[in-house]
């Protein structure tokens, strides 16, 4: 049996180049310990916001630049900590820094307590006087939209001090799932035994075209994942019930609209998008299903088998090298300048490639202000890897132009919006698969792609997104949130939503336990509102040309200066009205017309 590597047994050039943040562990724990000391370039300000626009100007200047190099130590110990969670070092390091970020959140929270706290129309005059303030307008416009929320300057400090205790959900969840979590080996329909992680399964079992494999790897990974399920489900109860109170101490309406002001999004764009996607695509989705159980020869399709692959003995391998050309190939069409960073971050490291113990499942992509952003992945040697790195590269395009275009302050766009960049990248490049595709079989295999690309983010993730809408409703009404609760209320969306289709099962019942997005707010739903506007704007490119181009660069170099409506609106997007939805939705249903044509001309 194959046994996984150590990450000190990963060859290098698999690896992401640390150094380029900084040279060694030892540089890191100096700029850890200065980076405290670096703190009173802020508050020494604090008491001072009223002394006119400049003073204001200077503190916010100031703030900037030592959360720039926060953001540095923070990215390295996290990086660091993605790549081996179960080496100790690791672990200390991101406690450090995690405790490091929570003290200058106390530190420094008197800014907004105290800018709040001048007389009605300061603000506001303090734009008008100083030039240099322009850059800061919508940081100032924010925060007053803000006010009606904020909390005494003694209670924001407290909960900025509290930073590290109260994102302790997602750190038990993530270390446990890296580090303790662990998967009894299963056996192919050979009899052949391999090694089994979460990684594992669901980069490659789950995908496997051998039914005894696959189904063997689900029972072992639903063994694994039940051993936990009730202190996931404490963590995540916990989660919810933070953001039920803290809603409650801000005076929101609830946990949803706190979430939600955050991320510059109205409840009726939110609704919408679970409603409409979920409701319309299902039997697009169901008649997929039909069509894997037929020909896969099945009784039943179980959860697991949502995968498989259709036509098995096509699976297009793609080495790094060859994929490197196919994602150039596929973003050129965005211009040099945005060719030559996808070019940079494939050849100098920016990317880890590995599989190894104890590093974090899934993949994303981490913006380092003042460096470069570095990527996460499994790359398995297959055309599928090649669209999931183009999906992670459009992250890095994003982040590049933005920061290069925008101050630190006005680089980051809404959560609501994030995610359009990724799949817009991962469209063109499928899109330039099949411009060099002469073979049926081969525009067969991309639209079953592209449909797994809609599947994980109109349906899986949506469906995430739909868990998380029921389940703060419940949170809400005061009911408690329990490993119990969390798959009953899984278990009947997934049957609403397949109807007779699938069989869900034990481990459908517990995909709760697969995502750590259920930590970061309300972000599963995003994906859906960044692949709708990122199909909008892939077609645009198609049918217009340059035009199209030239409006998305300007996007993306927009950062986040503007709304995510508004950004998506630049784009020709109106994400406040369903068509968009809709538009999409169709666009999949013509992905499964073609596949079932085509296995009907067979």
């Amino acid at each position: 049996m194959k046994t996984r590597l150590t990450r000190k047994e990963v060859p290098e050039h698999l690896t992401w180049d640390l150094t380029h943040l900084f040279p060694d562990d030892e540089a890191w724990e100096r700029a850890l310990q200065e980076a405290e000391g670096e703190f009173s370039r802020v508050t020494r300000f604090q008491g001072r916001l009223g002394d006119g626009p400049k003073v204001l100007l200077e503190c916010l200047e100031e703030l900037e630049a030592v959360t720039e190099r926060l953001y540095q130590v923070m990215s390295y110990a996290s990086l660091k900590q993605s790549a081996d969670g179960t080496d100790p070092q690791n672990q200390a390091a991101m406690g450090r820094a995690g405790a490091l970020a929570a003290q200058f959140g106390a530190a420094t929270s008197f800014v907004r307590s105290e800018a709040l706290a001048l007389p009605d129309g300061t603000l506001e005059r303090y734009l008008a006087e100083e030039p240099g303030l322009k850059e800061f307008e919508r940081t100032i416009k924010l925060l007053l939209e803000s006010k009606p929320y904020l909390l005494h300057p003694e209670t924001e400090m407290a909960l900025a001090s509290l930073r590290e205790v109260l994102g302790a959900p997602s750190m038990i969840y993530n270390r446990s799932k890296a580090a303790d979590m662990t998967f009894e080996p299963v056996k192919d329909s050979k009899g052949d035994t391999h090694p089994m992680s979460f990684a594992l399964y669901e980069s490659v079992y789950e995908k496997s075209a051998d039914t005894t494999l696959r189904r063997n790897a689900y029972a072992s990974f639903t063994d694994g994942l039940k051993a936990y399920q009730n202190t996931y489900g404490a963590t995540w109860g916990t989660e919810v019930r933070k953001n039920v109170i803290l809603a409650k101490l801000r005076g929101y309406e609830s946990a949803t609209h706190m979430i939600l002001h955050s991320q510059e999004v109205d409840l009726e764009v939110y609704n919408n998008i679970h409603d409409v996607i979920l409701t319309e695509i299902a039997p697009h989705m169901r008649r997929y299903a039909e069509l894997r159980k037929k020909l896969l020869g099945l009784d039943k399709l179980l959860y697991c088998d949502i995968e498989a692959p259709l036509d098995p003995d096509f699976d297009p391998p793609a080495t790094y090298g060859s994929a490197k050309e196919t994602i150039l190939g596929g973003v050129s069409v965005l211009g040099e300048e945005y060719r030559e960073i996808i070019e940079e971050a494939l050849n100098n490291r920016w990317i880890d490639l590995a599989d190894n113990i104890g590093k974090s499942t899934g993949a994303f992509c981490s913006s380092v202000p003042g460096v470069h952003p570095y990527i996460l992945i499994t790359f398995t040697d297959d055309m599928r890897s090649v669209l999931t790195l183009s999906h992670e590269l459009g992250h890095a395009g994003h982040g590049v132009l933005a920061q290069r275009y925008q101050r630190l302050t006005n680089a980051r766009s809404s959560i609501f919006f994030v995610e359009a960049p990724s799949t817009i990248n991962e469209l063109l490049v499928g899109n330039y698969i099949k411009s060099q595709a002469d073979d049926p079989r081969m525009e067969r295999w991309l639209a079953m792609q592209l449909l797994t690309t809609y599947h994980h983010n109109f349906v899986r993730h949506l469906i995430e997104g739909e868990l998380q809408r029921r389940i703060y409703r419940l949170a809400e009404a005061g009911q408690t949130i329990t490993a119990a609760t969390l798959s009953q209320v899984q278990g009947e969306i997934l049957e609403e939503f397949w109807g007779d289709a699938v069989e869900i099962d034990e481990g459908a019942r517990l995909t709760w336990m697969r995502q750590p997005h259920y930590y970061m707010g309300l972000y599963p739903y995003t994906y859906s509102a960044g692949l709708t506007i990122g199909t909008a704007v892939a077609q645009a490119i198609l049918a217009e040309g340059q035009p199209a181009v030239d409006r998305w660069l300007e996007v993306l170099k927009a950062g986040g200066t503007k709304s995510p409506m508004e950004l998506a609106k630049m784009a020709g997007v109106d994400m406040s009205r369903p068509e968009p939805l809709r538009r999409a939705v169709e666009y999949v249903g013509t992905l499964v017309d073609i596949v079932v044509e085509s296995f009907k001309e067979e």
